[in-house]
């Protein structure tokens, strides 16, 4: 089944949300995790610091559910990343939140689970 799972997060809400989810399916399966966190434009040391906090403490919640758990942290376009990172991995599944920005016309085109759903190598949960 599932049991490679990609985890792209960031500090919303949204991952927050999605985070639930994917820890019940990630126990139903015995899925191993890779949370990802992806940050566009330049490298820029405190915000580098607050990601890699902020993954650690994601990192801990999961592992404290009994989910191994691994972190990347990439530079780049985040839906194009995403799906790379996915394919690197050979992931079976990429759990996501949406912040709901793809169901308007504007929207569409600059949605990040909506292009992960489009380009990604595996199957794409999406919790809203």
């Amino acid at each position: 089944m599932f049991k490679r799972i990609l985890f792209p997060v960031d500090r919303s809400r949204d991952t927050q949300d999605a985070a639930e989810t994917l820890i019940q399916l990630a126990q139903f399966c015995q899925g191993q995790l890779w949370l990802l966190a992806v940050q566009e434009g330049e490298p820029d040391s405190e915000i580098t610091q607050a990601i890699d906090s902020f993954l650690a403490q994601l990192k801990q919640g999961f592992t404290n559910q009994g989910l191994t758990t691994q972190v990347l942290q990439r530079q780049g376009i985040p839906a194009f990343t995403i799906c790379d990172v996915a394919d690197e991995l050979n992931a079976d599944l990429i759990v996501m939140g949406c912040r709901g920005i793809g169901l308007t016309q504007e929207g569409a085109n600059e949605s990040v689970s909506n292009r992960v759903i489009n380009l990604a190598p595996c199957p794409v949960l999406v919790v809203p």
